[in-house]
């Protein structure tokens, strides 16, 4: 069993799943189950294998959710001795168990697949992003994915970024953007932000930064509000959005546009 486990864990990290492995780690008289047991528990709920059924699995599956919401490792200590003192048992011994969280690497969709968008997307595929770039034109892509095919990175050779055109909707649908997804738009005039922003501002993105001016925003911010094309979004909404995109490092070339603005996206994925 605890082998059938470590596969789907692997398959589950294949298929960029968050995942929670809990392990017995000590046991002490009489428990359900002996140290070794693993249990694999999904983001839906699902559960792999078992740490002994009951209340106290019912607990280890709530504070596994915990452990996918925050990211961090827990141990989780039971006594199994009097459920009137809220014992999650009466086996009659103790164990601990040891919540083990794997998550996917984070997304970051770029859109926009020019000087700077390629150079943004070669450092976060370096950093261990899952990198999508988006681009309306088709042959800004290839260029992109020639470039970039196979660069080294601190782990080895990293692949080259996955690759969308066609409606952004539906590219954004199919990579499953959520609230751990930072979308970086660096695209190149105001018109192509006015009809990619309200279906962005429409996903769950923790992070939507804006290359440009004040100057930009401030007028592409008002003509979006004086079109209604934000639709059911409130004005609120638009203060998701970072413009100027970027730490302050007195940038100037796409490279080190690159490094202020995944300083800042890493920074709010750490904080």
């Amino acid at each position: 069993m605890g082998h059938d486990i470590i596969r789907e864990l692997a398959a589950a990290i294949d298929r960029g799943e968050p995942v929670v492995l809990a392990t017995v780690v000590r046991t002490d008289r009489s428990v359900p189950r002996r140290p070794g047991t693993k249990m694999l528990v999904h983001a839906d709920g699902r559960i792999d294998g078992t740490v002994g059924g009951g209340e106290m699995e019912a607990r280890v599956r709530a504070e596994a959710a915990e452990a996918l919401a925050d990211g961090r490792p827990r141990l989780l200590s039971f006594d199994l001795v009097d459920p009137a003192s809220g014992d999650p048992g009466v086996c009659g011994g103790t164990a601990d168990i040891y919540l083990e969280p794997h998550m996917p690497d984070p997304l970051l969709f770029v859109v926009g697949a020019g000087h700077v968008g390629r150079a943004v997307a070669d450092l976060a595929n370096w950093l261990g992003f899952r990198t999508v770039v988006w681009d309306d034109r088709p042959e800004a892509l290839a260029e992109l994915a020639d470039s970039l095919a196979d660069r080294p990175g601190p782990a080895g050779p990293t692949p080259a970024p996955v690759t969308a055109t066609g409606p952004i909707g539906a590219a954004l649908a199919e990579h499953g953007i959520d609230a751990t997804a930072s979308i970086v738009m660096v695209t190149r005039n105001v018109d192509l932000d006015l009809d990619l922003l309200p279906p962005l501002l429409a996903t769950s993105a923790g992070y939507v930064g804006l290359m440009g001016s004040k100057r930009r925003w401030a007028t592409t911010r008002g003509r979006l509000l004086d079109a209604g094309l934000v639709g059911d979004q409130t004005e609120g909404d638009l203060d998701r959005i970072v413009s100027p995109i970027g730490i302050e490092i007195g940038a100037e070339t796409p490279e080190e546009i690159a490094l202020s603005i995944l300083a800042q996206v890493v920074a709010r994925l750490r904080t």
